[in-house]
């Protein structure tokens, strides 16, 4: 495989070198603070130095599910749009948006919620990425938690006031590989931010 040296703009590396400036000390793994920089690098937020979460080995575990092409089903169009980009330079991993499968939502549901219960039917190891729709990410995780199919990694990262707390909680208290940011903040943003840091890590540590 014909690899870059870094799928990392210059301006980029260079907004890495301030961030690792400001930071200083922290408690994070290597693999942990690659993926927090560039959340912060996408945000302009340092306080995610200590809201996101890592279950253990689930970096690995999504580096491993990248490289086996596995698809990725993001909750709404814009964490699609930040990352069709590198997905399309690496490894072609399937895009699949919930909220595009379902044009009419079920009764009660929103189209997010319909979708990604849709999605998971078709998809149940996928690697779903959430940074909008708190009710999506608990009816996901009310799925999973009933059909015990496990998607190989939940980034859980939805913004906001009503149901972030709880879907969150929701998403801690489950049995599956997860990245999350804790607290109301998150969203698109930081989503495709994280799943952006695991492309970069399978594709320049691929042997």
């Amino acid at each position: 495989m014909n690899q870059p040296s870094s799928l990392n703009h210059p301006i980029v590396k260079e907004s890495f070198r301030i961030i690792d400036q400001e930071i200083g000390q922290h408690n994070l793994s290597l693999l942990e603070y690659q993926i927090a920089r560039r959340v912060i690098h996408s945000t302009a937020d340092f306080e995610f130095i200590n809201l996101l979460k890592f279950s253990p080995n689930s970096i690995a575990i999504g580096v491993n599910a990248l490289r086996k092409k596995t698809p990725i089903i993001t909750d709404v169009t814009m964490v699609k749009q930040g990352i069709v980009n590198l997905v399309a330079r690496t490894f072609h991993n399937p895009i699949i948006t919930a909220i595009e499968k379902a044009p009419n939502p079920l009764p009660g549901k929103t189209r997010t919620e319909t979708g990604l219960l849709e999605c998971y039917q078709q998809y149940p190891q996928g690697i779903y990425v959430i940074g909008n729709a708190p009710t999506a990410l608990l009816a996901l995780c009310q799925q999973i938690t009933q059909t015990k199919l496990k998607p190989s990694l939940i980034i859980g990262v939805p913004v906001g006031f009503v149901s972030v707390l709880e879907s969150k909680k929701s998403l801690e208290q489950i049995d599956i590989p997860q990245i999350r940011a804790d607290g109301r903040k998150g969203g698109s943003s930081v989503a495709a931010a994280i799943i952006n840091a695991l492309i970069v890590l399978a594709w320049e540590n691929n042997p």
